[in-house]
């Protein structure tokens, strides 16, 4: 399971494996409904019973739960438009999880939110994607409500890449993923899963409490290439969520 799930991960990070994977969507015949029938290796998406995004709608506190140690550094902005969404590759950030290392992979963004918290969904969602030393997915995700305008926000949309294609790499523009970062860390845990084929579970997912803002024109950017690019919340199963105050 680790193993395949990491194989999967590291198709999913390409900013080419988007050129040769099955062709699925957020809507239609290639919809969520339908992911799993795209392809065997999607199987998950059905078959799967921790599954991501879900509804937190109820929550265990627990004061044991590790701090989010997010040491991230700025570097040159590296953006993609992969069909699905738009994607910031990284190297340099590094999670820290109870004394365990993730390093940042990639962030990218769903609109709304593909969480929902007691049934709200927020205007949009980046997900922050880490993996360990043994190929392990933590995933925070920050959520963004409409409002004042998010200056974090502003180098990835005057430089996103209005077609599908490969990599664009940015040298005049450091960007430092901890500027899209609340300044308070608590967070939802659950076990759960890609919200994206092939749906592979074993991912740890952080979803952090305080939203940060968004303003609407940015958003309409941001539409411009996507929107509406959010999986449906999936049974909880009897997975339990902690708190982390």
């Amino acid at each position: 399971m680790q193993n395949r799930l990491s194989l999967f991960a590291l198709a999913l990070f390409s900013c080419s494996a988007f050129a040769a994977a099955p062709h699925w969507t957020y809507e239609g015949a290639h919809g969520p409904a339908h992911w799993s029938q795209i392809a065997p290796e999607f199987k998950e998406c059905a078959l799967g019973h921790a599954q991501s995004p879900i509804d937190i709608r109820a929550a265990r506190t627990d004061a044991r739960a590790p701090e989010l140690g997010f040491h991230y550094t700025a570097q040159a902005l590296r953006i993609v438009n992969n069909g699905h969404t738009v994607q910031v590759n990284e190297d340099g950030g590094m999670l820290d999880i109870g004394g365990h290392p993730y390093r940042l992979a990639q962030f990218h963004f769903h609109t709304p939110s593909e969480e929902r918290i007691h049934g709200r969904a927020y205007d949009m969602v980046a997900h922050l994607v880490h993996k360990d030393d043994a190929g392990k997915l933590a995933v925070v995700a920050v959520l963004f409500r409409r409002g004042a305008a998010n200056p974090a926000l502003d180098p990835l949309l005057a430089n996103m890449p209005l077609g599908e294609g490969p990599e664009h790499r940015v040298d005049a523009v450091n960007f430092d993923a901890a500027s899209l970062l609340p300044a308070k860390h608590g967070y939802y845990h659950f076990a759960g899963s890609l919200t994206t084929p092939p749906c592979s579970e074993g991912v740890a997912w952080y979803v952090l409490k305080d939203p940060v803002t968004v303003s609407a024109a940015q958003l309409a950017q941001l539409h411009k290439l996507y929107n509406h690019n959010n999986r449906p919340v999936q049974a909880l199963n009897g997975r339990s969520v902690i708190e982390h105050p």
